[in-house]
Parts: C-alpha cells; structure tokens; sequence
C-alpha cells in the first residue's frame, strides 16, 4: 500500500552489500535490465535495500516476489546521482503505473490490497558502469499488510497478473484490519478475521493539483468516509468507519487518494 510504498520509493539507501548466500552472481552487478516475470523468495529486508540480485525460482514453487515490469530510466537521469530524489521518483511513477495495469486493477482498488509492489536499482559499481535500469516486483504484502516487524511476506499464486480484475476480486487479496483501531491494527487478508475493512477510496485532487495542506486533507476525507462507508453498508443509523489519508510526501511522489475503512466483523 501506499503508505508505506512511498516510504520505500523514496529511501536513499547507500552502497550494495557484500555478496549474499542467496545472491546470483550474474545478477549481482548486472548492466542490462532484469528479466520481466522472474519470481524470487524475498524478505523485508531484502526488499528494504536499494539494490537486490537473489536468485530467481520457479514461480510454480513457493516464492514471495514477481518482477512484473523493468526497464531503462528516462535519458534525462543517464546523469543523475545513484541515490538521487529524481531516480526515486521515476521509478515510482513508472513502477505505480505498471502495479495497476499487471492486476488489473483502478487506482482505488491498489490502494485496497495486500498485494505491494518494490523497486531496486542496478548496484552502485554497475550504475557507475552506465546501468540505468529499473526493477518493479510485485510482493505478498507490505503497506498496508505488512505489520511492524514483521519477519516475512506471504507466498503468491503461480499467475498474479490479472489478480484484482473484476468487480469483486478474492478476499485473499484484499486488506482488512484486526483491532479496536484502524491506524493501530495489524491488516491482514479479508478472507482472514477482521474487525475492519478497506472499502473505498477518495480522490482529493489531480495530477497538477498542489498539496491542499494537511487540514483540508484531513477534513475532505473524513467527511467523505463518513457518507461512503454509511452508504456502503446500507445507510444503518449507527455504523463505525475510519480512514486512512497521507502527507504532502505522498502528495508530491503522486499519491491523491485516501482510504476509507468500515467496521464489518468477519
């Protein structure tokens, strides 16, 4: 989810580390973009890094990790700094924009997901070799799903692209959250117990649109959350909802939506 996508697209992280057991030495300091529909057995740590070379698996075997699109940056960055803010967000936009279109999913619906997406960069010796590629993996959690701490992501389908098409895409793919509160509950799959679940979404402003400020965010979004949850549920008289709304960092990295939660026990 985004909260925590933006975090990761946007995280400088220094040199590449020492070779890992798990590393493919071909891929290590690769030059020439990653192959597209590699899966990969990745943990939080792994994906919390700037530049990743583990080895591929099949991806009818278990693994936590797809790379769903990869390619060359934009000419304009041929001269940019390895952990520059203007490589950060190309990739995130270019990585956000082939998220939606590998599930088949609208804006609103990827921001309602377990279902996270990474990017890596080339390793800082390949990047000073001219590597200007990209990485974007499809991962099982993170943002939304993935709680503090935790140690590991949940395995993926043999076939993720197309996953979230359809009007009503499996509850397996979809983020809930157990616990008194929204901002304060672990989120989990809405086929697993739940006391909340993420149920629609508003858009708060256009592409070009500036940061309305942290108020009127704030205020748009609870309003709305309010009638669409009530809505959603069938206009009871007393409901419980909450809401998730972001900051000008996510505003400005491309995010202009937030998430609207109703209490729904499963």
């Amino acid at each position: 989810m985004l909260c925590v996508l933006v975090a990761g697209a946007l995280a400088l992280a220094g040199c590449s580390k020492d070779l890992d057991p798990t590393d493919d030495p071909s891929q290590v300091d690769a030059i020439t973009p990653p192959a597209v529909g590699a899966c990969r057995l990745l943990t939080p740590e792994q994906v919390g890094r700037a530049d990743n070379a583990t080895r591929t698996v099949a991806c009818t075997k278990k693994h936590t990790a797809e790379t769903y699109a990869a390619g060359e940056l934009p000419k304009e960055l041929d001269d940019a700094s390895y952990s520059g803010r203007e490589v950060a967000l190309a990739s995130y936009k270019l990585c956000s924009k082939a998220f939606s279109k590998h599930l088949g999913a609208d804006d609103s619906m990827v921001m309602r997901t377990v279902l996270s997406w990474a990017w890596f960069r080339p390793s800082t010796k390949a990047w000073e070799d001219g590597a200007r590629w990209y990485r974007c993996d499809l991962i099982g959690g993170g943002g939304q799903a993935l709680t503090e701490g935790a140690q590991s992501y949940f395995p993926l389908p043999a076939v993720t692209k197309g996953l979230l098409r359809g009007i009503k895409p499996s509850d397996d793919w979809m983020v809930c959250a157990n616990g008194r509160t929204v901002r304060q509950s672990p989120k989990v799959p809405c086929s697993d117990k739940h006391t909340w679940r993420a149920v629609t979404t508003i858009k708060l402003g256009e592409d070009k649109d500036p940061y309305p400020g942290d108020h009127t965010a704030l205020i748009k979004t609870r309003d709305f959350c309010r009638s669409s949850v009530q809505a959603w549920l069938g206009y009871p008289i007393s409901f419980q909802f909450g809401f998730t709304w972001f900051h000008e960092a996510e505003w400005e990295a491309g995010n202009r939506r937030s998430i609207c939660w109703a209490r729904t026990e499963h």
